[in-house]
């Protein structure tokens, strides 16, 4: 005689742990140290600069410390979460990598036509990075999209929350 579980595929997926795998943490560290250390660095070179800056370098240094924080806050949070993630955590990330591309870009171009030196070769680098990152976006959203229609499939209910 077999007795049936007691607990439903929705309960039996909210005990799960841990939420992240050993190399989900390891990732996870690795973006917290990495944005964190990013961000001293940058912000060390900013304030220890002996003269004044021009506007735009001051933007660019915040901008760049901005991105680093914010990939420290991604680690930060992707280690503090206890429940299966359903691949937001990639999505997080991949907006990250395409606000970064996108931004760099911009600021790669709008050096360029103010030097003269040719908006052709920015925007082509440029362009490669932001298709990557928006690929992997796209990536991103269709493995949650996939996971969450599974889940729906196994519990019945719409969202993991």
């Amino acid at each position: 005689m077999t007795e049936e579980p007691s607990l439903s595929a929705r309960e039996l997926i909210e005990q799960l742990t841990p939420a992240l795998s050993r190399r989900r943490r390891v990732q996870a560290v690795v973006a917290l140290v990495a944005g964190l250390a990013g961000a001293v660095f940058a912000a060390t070179l900013w304030w220890s600069e002996p003269g004044p800056l021009p506007g735009r370098t001051h933007v660019a240094f915040a901008v760049l410390t901005a991105f680093c924080l914010a990939w420290t806050g991604y680690g930060g949070w992707l280690l503090t979460r206890k429940v299966p993630l359903f691949a937001a955590d990639r999505v997080v990330a991949a907006w990250l990598g395409l606000a970064a591309s996108v931004t760099t870009t911009a600021g790669l171009a709008a050096v360029a036509v103010q030097r003269g030196t040719g908006l052709a070769p920015a925007l082509a680098v440029g362009g490669l990075f932001v298709a990557a990152a928006l690929a992997l976006a796209v990536r991103a959203h269709h493995q949650r999209a996939a996971l969450l229609r599974r889940m729906h499939e196994l519990t019945g209910s719409a969202t993991p929350d």
